[in-house]
């Protein structure tokens, strides 16, 4: 069992992103991935090549960052 130490190491070559606008989605928009049991992939449409970054449920809650905005349940 991951304790988020080694996220890096979840394979997500198969999740699917959502993508949350602030504004206009003319502009750069946040996606996000479920990856795993309280685990997240926050990756940027403008930049879809990049790799993502991964979060705990924990660390998006501190950043003010809500799964909910983007149609997920944690």
């Amino acid at each position: 069992m991951l304790d988020g130490t080694n996220l890096y190491a979840l394979d997500i070559g198969g999740v699917s992103f959502v993508k949350a606008c602030g504004g206009p989605c003319t502009e750069g928009c946040v996606t996000l991935a479920w990856i795993g049991e309280g685990f997240w992939a926050l990756g940027d449409s403008k930049r879809p090549d990049a790799e993502p970054l991964r979060f705990t449920s924990e660390e998006l809650a501190v950043a003010g960052i809500d799964p909910a905005r983007f149609g997920l349940k944690i």
